[in-house]
């Protein structure tokens, strides 16, 4: 956030972006802060989902890499949309799914590098929560976010890139 809050800012009038995609980003902001506040493994929200659906551990981390993929994902398909000659079908769904899984592989690298750099003290960081499968779950379910996004909001997301180009074509 500490990077992206400055970008917005930055490029907010040279290269706004849609309603969704501002929504979404502030969402998951909201996930990331929730999760940096009390650390993934232990928000409330989280353990209540736990009790709730009787899981083996706090599924708080996992929302937070389903939305990893889920936003990333629509700003992607609106850059590639706003900037290049792609435009909606199966290639752009499918180059939208490869950029939200680099995305989600190069978090996983940066938690790889804490535990290396911080050995046993990053396991709160990193939330397995015991699960040696945890870095696999965490890229899968950002994939799932990435293509659930599309088939969700594709056509709310096309139709405000193209009322959002209008004006900008009167003016």
């Amino acid at each position: 956030m500490a990077i992206a809050i400055p970008v917005l800012v930055a490029t907010r009038h040279a290269f706004p972006l849609t309603p969704l995609a501002y929504r979404l980003i502030f969402v998951h902001a909201l996930i990331l802060l929730v999760g940096g506040h009390y650390t993934y493994a232990h928000v409330p929200l989280g353990f209540w989902l736990q009790d709730v659906f009787d899981l083996a551990r706090n599924p708080y981390d996992r929302i937070g890499h389903f939305a990893q993929g889920f936003v990333p994902a629509i700003v992607a398909r609106e850059i590639l949309l706003r900037t290049t000659p792609l435009r909606p079908g199966k290639m752009l769904f499918f180059l939208v799914l490869c950029i939200a899984l680099a995305i989600s592989a190069f978090y996983e690298l940066i938690e790889w590098w804490t535990a290396v750099i911080f050995g046993e003290g990053a396991e709160e960081f990193l939330g397995t929560q015991g699960d040696p499968w945890d870095t696999q779950w965490d890229m899968f379910l950002a994939l799932l976010g990435a293509a659930a996004s599309q088939l969700l909001l594709a056509r709310m997301h096309d139709r405000q890139l193209t009322a959002f180009a209008r004006p900008r074509e009167s003016g």
